[in-house]
């Protein structure tokens, strides 16, 4: 194994003496502004670990208001992995929505030590090149309409029963089922495959991987795509649904260690847990971007029951966890209209989820609402630990669906009376080969 003071004397000897930053984006209020530092050359399998030694975070205050919000940062290779595929560069960068027209001023800290990454103190480490860097940008207001989020802003709790935009004020009733939950397994994102490193009984299931071939046809001119062309049947499905009425889509970010389909994760490999895919995080980028123009949230389930307790080696906040939590944050926070769901039929102890919803909310500026899915038909006791706590925001109901009405006005009820009001989600409801059926009663009634 490396000693601590082995890899923080390679630190010290990988850094450059100076390092420039490029802002790049649109420059407009609830547009996604991009900061590209220029730091350490390195790799996805580099040492030390350029996901767990090194920590990028930028504070970004708006001049008039003062109003700041710090932002995680993130490796990103050669700053073009999507189209290049690159494991190795000098680049490190961070995502950010202005939330206000005006100037905005960031400074970056950029540090550099074992496992600093999972330390949220702001001097730990040492500094690396990049550390101090200060600079401003000027916003301007949006020009988007319609159902795109850049025309409504970010989607916020607000301590009521709905979530509503920032920007337009309009209140978001969500439509959108929870299949397939491995939406991200698809066959044009890198490093994208169905794994046999899994054992157990989920072993022998059949291939799971998507192409979404009949929506090809459903891309349009000037959709993005990447790398010559990949990328028109997810982005064309998209658009299908989007044309129908559905304004968020859930889908799992991990899916090994024994789960459904073995076949959707963030890192380099399969058996790894501490490296990430730099060229597939950013391709999964690109795809959730276009869900902001086409205005649908994005539900992103961090796990599943088969695996609940598995990332990391246990059900807590251990070091994997949290390295895996960071990184999602870092590269998908500044997204407008985003839940983050703790795990799908969660086996996750309260204690423990609320120490994992306190961690993304620590690395979460815009503070996006948290839920927990819960187990089939057992929505009236499964958030009993959970109600009134402050990291807590929704449900995630999975049941019949005869019961919906019942359970909302009694979720909304408990949780009013907790101090905390939820907003009520109806995600599942069995059985799980057919979920609701075209000619369905509406769950209200």
């Amino acid at each position: 194994m490396i000693s601590k003071c082995l890899i923080a004397a390679a630190l010290l000897a990988a850094l450059p003496a100076a390092a420039k930053v490029q802002v790049t984006g649109e420059l407009q209020r609830w547009h996604r502004v991009t900061l590209t530092f220029d730091g350490p050359q390195t790799a996805e399998d580099g040492r030390p670990n350029p996901f767990r030694d090194y920590r990028l975070t930028v504070t970004f205050t708006h001049a008039a208001s003062g109003k700041a919000y710090t932002v995680a940062g993130f490796y990103a290779a050669d700053g073009n992995a999507a189209e290049t595929s690159a494991t190795a560069g000098n680049k490190w960068r961070a995502h950010f929505t202005p939330t206000a027209e005006g100037e905005w001023r960031f400074t970056a800290s950029f540090r550099a030590g074992a496992d600093v990454a999972l330390d949220v103190t702001p001097a730990a480490g040492k500094p690396a090149a990049g550390d101090g860097e200060k600079g401003s940008f000027r916003v301007r207001a949006s020009d988007k309409s319609g159902n795109d989020h850049r025309a409504h802003g970010l989607l916020e709790y607000t301590g009521a029963h709905h979530l509503r935009f920032a920007g337009s004020g309009k209140y978001f009733l969500k439509a959108g089922a929870d299949s397939p939950e491995n939406f991200l397994a698809y066959d044009e994102f890198d490093g994208t495959y169905d794994s046999d490193a899994d054992s157990g009984s989920y072993k022998q299931v059949g291939p799971f991987i998507h192409k979404y071939g009949p929506h090809v046809a459903d891309w349009r001119a000037g959709d993005p795509a990447w790398r010559g062309g990949k990328g028109k049947g997810i982005i064309g499905a998209l658009n299908n649904l989007a044309s129908q009425g559905v304004n968020s889509v859930y889908f799992l970010t991990y899916n090994l260690d024994g789960g459904d389909g073995r076949d959707t994760w963030p890192w380099t490999k399969p058996d790894l847990r501490d490296r990430f895919d730099s060229s597939k995080l950013d391709q999964w980028e690109i795809v959730f971007s276009h869900m902001d123009r086409l205005g649908m949230q994005l539900h992103v389930v961090t796990q599943e029951t088969e695996n609940d307790r598995a990332l990391g080696g246990g059900a807590g906040l251990n070091p994997i966890r949290k390295l895996y939590l960071r990184e999602l944050a870092a590269r998908f926070s500044h997204h407008l209209a985003l839940v983050w769901n703790l795990g799908e039929e969660n086996n996750t102890p309260d204690p423990d989820r609320k120490e994992i919803a306190r961690w993304i909310r620590a690395h979460d500026p815009y503070r996006h609402p948290t839920t927990v899915h819960t187990h089939n038909n057992r929505q009236l006791t499964f958030y009993n630990g959970l109600l009134g706590d402050p990291f807590f925001e929704a449900t995630s109901i999975q049941g019949d669906m005869r019961n919906y009405n019942r359970d909302a006005i009694e979720l909304r009820k408990r949780s009013a009376e907790a101090g905390r009001k939820w907003a009520i989600f109806g995600d599942e409801q069995p059985p799980a080969n057919t979920g609701v059926v075209p000619d369905a009663n509406d769950p209200a009634h």
